[in-house]
């Protein structure tokens, strides 16, 4: 049954029309009067829902009873990434999503390839926010990720949350000091969320690396094996979500 991520507000026992995606998803199904969907609107759980009328201009759909599925990871993780170039950003921001990542936030970084301002970064996250949809519809979480607009490393340190004990703030790391994801994750209690920072190609500069740690972020080994930009971050994530 197809899944459609609709932008309005979803209430059971409504006849609504859908936005301009959602219904050119559905003219390109072609679905039928009759024809079952599910909707979601990205604030928790799923609709049923039957289309009612297809037109060229419009696609309205009566809106069912509402299912509280939820299918986000279990644990919280916010993934900040010095963004790899061409299109293997667009690859990190589909895959971070359907493996639950809850935030992503691009940097641009001294290393950084990729250099986004003004009207293109704008551009960049809607092109990234409408992956998200897709990646969503297609996985079956019916929460949006949430990604933050393109900013520096010393923006995003000024903005930095605060570290407290419920969150772990680490830094991937080729240091011969950085300790062992899977070793701090033991220790770790189950609640617990994770901010992680990892670099573009070519890594985090050792100045930016050092900012970092005297921001409060621990140095976090993956292995000895040097890996991609985005697989290094992707391979973070899955220790962290995967049970």
């Amino acid at each position: 049954m197809p899944r459609l991520y609709c932008e309005l507000p979803l209430g059971s026992d409504r006849v609504l029309s859908l936005p301009a995606g959602a219904a050119r998803h559905v003219q390109v199904l072609r679905l039928q009067p009759g024809d079952a969907l599910t909707l979601f609107d990205g604030r928790g759980g799923e609709y049923e829902a039957r289309v009612e009328h297809m037109g060229r201009q419009e696609v309205r759909v009566r809106v069912g009873q509402h299912q509280p599925i939820e299918r986000e990871a279990p644990t919280a993780v916010h993934l900040v990434t010095g963004m790899p170039a061409n299109d293997r950003m667009d690859w990190l921001v589909e895959k971070a999503t359907e493996l639950g990542v809850q935030r992503l936030t691009p940097l641009m970084t001294e290393r950084s390839v990729l250099r986004l301002q003004g009207e293109r970064a704008e551009k960049k996250l809607a092109h990234w926010q409408s992956v998200v949809v897709a990646a969503s519809e297609q996985c079956g979480r019916n929460r949006l990720m949430v990604v933050d607009p393109v900013q520096t490393l010393s923006q995003w340190l000024q903005a930095k949350p605060i570290s407290t004990p419920e969150q772990f703030q680490g830094v991937l790391s080729l240091s011969a000091a950085a300790r062992s994801l899977g070793a701090i994750q033991a220790h770790q209690p189950a609640t617990t969320a994770w901010l992680l920072v990892s670099g573009p190609e070519g890594g985090l500069s050792a100045e930016e690396e050092s900012r970092l740690t005297e921001h409060g972020l621990t140095p976090v080994s993956l292995g000895t094996r040097v890996l991609r930009a985005e697989t290094a971050a992707l391979a973070a994530v899955m220790r962290l979500v995967v049970p």
